[in-house]
């Protein structure tokens, strides 16, 4: 192939081609046709199949959650790598006598392979397309990815897939240069591609020793660089509790103390337990319950017996209680686990006076000089009032936080705190009553936190460095083929 014959003037000469460059197109012309009537085509309708298979397999999990799209990347990566390899896996060895005797003739060894180099460049170019094509084809959702470099981020994912590809093309024909037949190349395959897959340093969990064997994968950065792009952190993640709605019918039996269920009920910083306490409950009670309550309220009893100092009205007692800056913390003490404020009683009976005949006489007859609210209670007749105006709503919603936190405070309560009780019931029913979209969140927020990995994020620096990485890969393996095959002359046999 480094010579071609020409005719002139009725007699042969020979011109041999010495330049590089002219030796390159030459023996890229011979691939081409070697593409064309030599099978070497096939390739393509194999990459479509694989592509259809895997494709099926990974089209309701890439890019919809985060297991999903990691093992969906693995699987692309085990797509392009198989491609690669096995493109150019033959190509040295099966014509190794050729290319001794042409080497001998004046081929150059650089323009052999950087022919090689442009030929496997564009099958895996047709591989790539034909592999997006029908994996788009067959359901795998390319639209939810981000694009970072392209208008279109499938042609961004086609970019790690080429490069993943050839750097493995290039890895096999490295090897190509290095076996002598393509049985032992065909024997060594294998090993390579189990140690790619094995070493890629994301499915598996390897120990800490084999960390540097990863950075000799093409696998590695070509896992890494499409778990970003398909946005690995920013996925739901859904495996969890796909197992834990297969369990809900698994009954479970726990003992719990008093103390420990009111001090989970007061984790304010867990969400589920958050958006418990947040809930609304109707606070609203009749004059005559709330007389009921406070009766039996010790808070209320000793609140009774604060003094009023002040020679005043009960209209300018009350004036003072529900204005003055040092009565707040008197204004906002609440009335037992009612969550009535003093504030809100006392308005409520300021409104009963002011609009009875009866009674808004009494709110401008002067006091004592020193009266507690109790008395001052009583001369307002405001246990007369509770009880003719008994039906009288008062109060309204309050969180179910307040009422936890009033009962933990509760004396009576804490002395109950060591008991003990056993609750029995199933996974499903649990989840029902903290409410099941607040399990799944919770869960799922807190694995996503869990698994976050700074090696899959979704950044323009990031999936940069792979793709250099893989174009790494690429050079050095072009370059050892080119220094392995220059030393052809030297075979034995």
């Amino acid at each position: 192939m480094a010579e071609m014959n020409a005719t002139r003037s009725a007699r042969q000469l020979k011109i041999r081609h010495l330049g590089r460059g002219s030796q390159v197109w030459i023996y890229l012309g011979k691939q081409l046709r070697m593409f064309l009537y030599q099978n070497d085509w096939k390739v393509l309708p194999m990459a479509a199949l694989i592509a259809g298979l895997v494709g099926m397999v990974i089209r309701n999990r890439m890019f919809l959650n985060m297991e999903g799209t990691l093992m969906g990347s693995f699987a692309m990566v085990c797509v392009c790598i198989w491609n690669g390899c096995f493109n150019s896996i033959q190509v040295i060895c099966r014509e190794r006598d050729v290319i001794k005797r042409e080497h001998r003739s004046g081929m150059h060894i650089s323009s052999y392979v950087f022919s090689h180099m442009l030929y496997q460049a564009l099958l895996c170019l047709l591989q790539t397309g034909v592999t997006l094509y029908v994996t788009s084809l067959v359901g795998v959702q390319y639209k939810l990815g981000v694009p970072l470099f392209t208008p279109m981020f499938i042609l961004d994912f086609g970019i790690s897939m080429f490069l993943i590809t050839y750097a493995s093309d290039m890895m096999s024909l490295w090897i190509s240069t290095v076996a002598h037949s393509t049985t032992t190349a065909m024997t060594i395959m294998p090993f390579v591609l189990i140690f790619q897959l094995v070493f890629s340093g994301g499915m598996l969990t390897l120990p800490d020793w084999t960390t540097p064997l990863t950075h000799l994968t093409i696998s590695n950065p070509g896992l890494k660089v499409m778990a970003s792009q398909g946005g690995y952190n920013e996925r739901k993640v859904v495996t969890i509790w796909n197992q834990v709605v297969k369990m809900e019918n698994k009954e479970v039996e726990a003992t719990v103390t008093l103390g420990d269920v009111f001090n989970l009920l007061s984790m304010k910083d867990n969400d589920v337990i958050a958006e418990l306490r947040a809930k609304k409950m109707d606070a609203t009670l009749t004059l005559g319950e709330l007389h009921d309550i406070l009766e039996n309220s010790d808070t209320w009893q000793q609140l009774k017996t604060e003094h009023i100092p002040l020679d005043l009205t009960p209209r300018d007692v009350i004036s003072v209680i529900l204005t003055s800056e040092s009565m707040a913390d008197l204004r906002a003490t609440t009335i037992g686990i009612t969550g009535i404020t003093v504030e809100t009683l006392l308005e409520t009976l300021l409104e009963i006076i002011q609009n009875s005949e009866g009674l808004k006489d009494t709110l401008d007859t002067p006091l004592g000089k020193s009266r507690t609210i109790g008395e001052l209670l009583d001369s307002l007749n405001a246990d007369g009032i509770m009880e003719e105006y008994k039906d009288k709503t008062i109060g309204g919603e309050m969180e179910a936080g307040t009422a936890i936190d009033w009962l933990a405070q509760n004396q009576d309560v804490q002395a109950h705190f060591g008991d003990s009780y056993t609750f029995k019931g199933t996974i499903g029913s649990i989840i029902r009553m903290l409410g099941e979209d607040n399990v799944r969140t919770l869960l799922q927020e807190r694995i996503k936190d869990a698994s976050y990995n700074a090696d899959y994020e979704n950044s323009s620096s990031n999936i940069l460095g792979y793709w250099f990485a893989l174009v790494r890969f690429i050079i050095v393996f072009a370059f050892l083929a080119t220094l392995f095959l220059e030393n052809v002359d030297k075979d034995k046999r």
